[in-house]
């Protein structure tokens, strides 16, 4: 690691000490009454208590469960449909306008809609969820396979590859990055609607968890689930970026 990075870290640290020193001042000069404000040392408390007790790993592991399942099924999707209209410039003549009516579809107006047709249940929040995150891959996917150099399929032509070894030896390798990059977004945004249908549905998870320390009042435990939600997203981000790395290191060997 050389010192530029270094010194970025460093100072990445620092401006996030320096907000939890100022969020500790504020909460002990009660600025905020304690009711709606508790100190970083009163959440980290709550923190602790809650993983102590087991309470809060089977809030996260509901959580994580979410997201996990509806990120797959959006990835699977989301790459298959992607690479059939990147693919063919037909498809993406005329399947593009009915993706730009739904792309703009905010996803809070779906979920009325989901729990119409599938109630209060985990396969509303699977579907929620999933077409939440489709969008990203989707549209990354589809980018990147329109994006793919033409001679690559001349070539493709002259050797007369099938159009799935096409697919999966021309097109996928050189539209990884942008699917990849699709995922890691889509990731983030399967996190925000995992807690959300938690919320909605009572569903078991930090959501949950969030909503009834709120109407309690409890509020160590509500930003204890807060700030657990934030290294999560944190955390996956980080494992997902390490991954995408590992995963087009190839790349970085060709140049």
């Amino acid at each position: 690691m050389n010192r530029a990075a270094i010194l970025w870290r460093v100072a990445s640290f620092a401006v996030a000490a320096s907000f939890v020193g100022l969020w500790q001042l504020i909460a002990n000069l009660k600025l905020v009454s304690p009711v709606f404000l508790p100190g970083p040392d009163r959440a980290w408390a709550a923190l602790v208590r809650g993983f102590s007790s087991g309470d809060l790993w089977s809030k996260l592991a509901g959580t994580l469960e979410h997201m996990a399942y509806g990120w797959l099924l959006a990835s699977i999707a989301g790459i298959a449909i992607g690479a059939i209209i990147g693919s063919s410039r037909t498809m993406r003549t005329y399947v593009a306008p009915s993706l730009e009516f739904l792309r703009p579809l905010p996803v809070s107006a779906i979920i009325p809609v989901a729990i119409a047709m599938l109630g209060l249940t985990q396969a509303m929040a699977l579907f929620v969820i999933s077409f939440g995150a489709i969008w990203p891959i989707m549209l990354a996917t589809i980018h990147g396979f329109a994006a793919v150099e033409p001679r690559l399929y001349e070539v493709a032509r002259s050797l007369q590859m099938s159009r799935l070894a096409v697919i999966f030896k021309i097109a996928l390798p050189s539209a990884s990055p942008d699917i990849l990059a699709g995922m890691r977004l889509s990731l983030t945004v399967a996190l925000i609607l995992s807690v959300v249908c938690e919320i909605l549905a009572g569903l078991d998870g930090l959501g949950h968890w969030v909503l009834l320390s709120a109407r309690a009042f409890r509020s160590a435990d509500l930003f204890a689930g807060v700030i657990l939600l934030g290294v999560t997203g944190y955390v996956t981000s980080v494992a997902m970026s390490l991954a995408e790395h590992k995963l087009l290191a190839w790349q970085a060997a060709q140049r």
